[in-house]
């Protein structure tokens, strides 16, 4: 056998031609059983535009795009004064992505420090001593509340917490980054979250379901930190949410808002159409930051994807560092 780019699949037994038909017919038929279940059960709309998308024989695939050197490591310089600025990596019941999350800012070179919600609360741990604050993904309180509703209520109505997270985010030398359940709990208290007004809240899924893919997001033009030297850039991404669609208070913060990161198809083009845009998001928008840049929010993972091996695909030049190792890097450079 052999491989062929005409999009074609032919069989031959001998010399004998068996069988010849286009690759998007035979995936047609291949997933139509799966297509109609899947419109029973799902929004019948997303199930359309993904069965849709199948016909479209000149799609790409995947194709990253970087606009910066992704073996450059620019926190080098700073690791090798010995010196690791601390980041609190927060977690509340039912979080589960800290592990991860903390490799990635050991990796760039910090020291990540394990911080429960109930250390502030009980007060064995001070958020004055830490240079950044980073809230991970996972399900706190099951998102019985709403997703990351519980969490900002332990914050909101607790006065201890409440002061201790309004003094953090008031310091002009600190950094936050909420990913996920992290994100979707910023954006509940952003009020307290200087720069932070227009910042959209995350709803259920158009697609009526959990959705653990993986997805291509555009780095936009943004103040983030994390994301600086980045922009231009597309690159795949893991996400897993049920609740992570953006919606806006109207179109003004649709429009005034810095978008960080916008979910974009395989022409790379930002999009509405499902699965490219996982959740619907309006403006195709995977991420936020605040006025300033210091504080960003988003639905992806990219702590799940630092290192090229844990990504599903990756080129072939890509090397042990991922591309989305620089924005952990950036923070790290940001502190000095």
């Amino acid at each position: 056998g052999g491989l062929s780019d005409a999009g074609m699949v032919s069989l031959r037994h001998g010399d004998k031609p068996v069988y010849s038909g286009e690759m998007r017919e035979l995936k047609s038929i291949w997933w139509e059983t799966s297509y109609r279940m899947q419109r029973l059960r799902d929004n019948p709309a997303c199930a359309d535009q993904e069965f849709d998308a199948i016909e479209d024989a000149e799609d790409p695939g995947i194709t990253p795009l970087l606009s910066f050197d992704q073996n450059d490591d620019i926190s080098a310089p700073y690791i090798q004064r010995g010196v690791r600025p601390q980041v609190a990596i927060l977690r509340e019941q039912g979080v589960n992505g800290q592990i991860e999350m903390a490799a990635a800012f050991d990796r760039a070179g910090f020291d990540a420090v394990d911080v429960h919600m109930s250390d502030i609360i009980e007060q064995r741990f001070t958020l004055d001593k830490v240079k950044g604050l980073v809230a991970c993904g996972g399900f706190s309180y099951g998102d019985v509340l709403g997703a990351g509703g519980g969490w900002a209520n332990s914050i909101l109505y607790n006065e201890t917490a409440s002061n201790a997270f309004e003094a953090f985010f008031l310091r002009p030398d600190v950094f936050g980054l909420g990913v996920c359940n992290g994100c979707q709990m910023f954006s509940r208290i952003k009020h307290i979250i200087p720069g932070a007004a227009g910042w959209p809240q995350f709803l259920r899924n158009e697609s009526e379901q959990f959705e653990g893919r993986v997805s291509t997001v555009e780095i936009g033009e943004s103040n983030s930190i994390f994301l600086r030297g980045m922009q231009g850039s597309r690159l795949p991404v893991a996400i897993a949410h049920g609740e992570g669609r953006a919606v806006f208070a109207d179109n003004a913060a649709l429009e005034s808002v810095q978008h960080a990161l916008r979910y974009t198809d395989n022409y790379g083009r930002p999009t509405q159409s499902y699965p490219f845009n996982p959740n619907g998001s309006q403006g195709a928008v995977a991420g936020v930051c605040n006025e300033d840049g210091r504080f960003t929010i988003m639905m992806p993972h990219p702590e799940r994807v630092f290192r090229s091996v844990t990504n599903s695909w990756h080129p072939d030049d890509w090397a042990e560092d991922g591309p989305w190792l620089r924005m952990f890097r950036n923070a790290r450079v940001w502190v000095d």
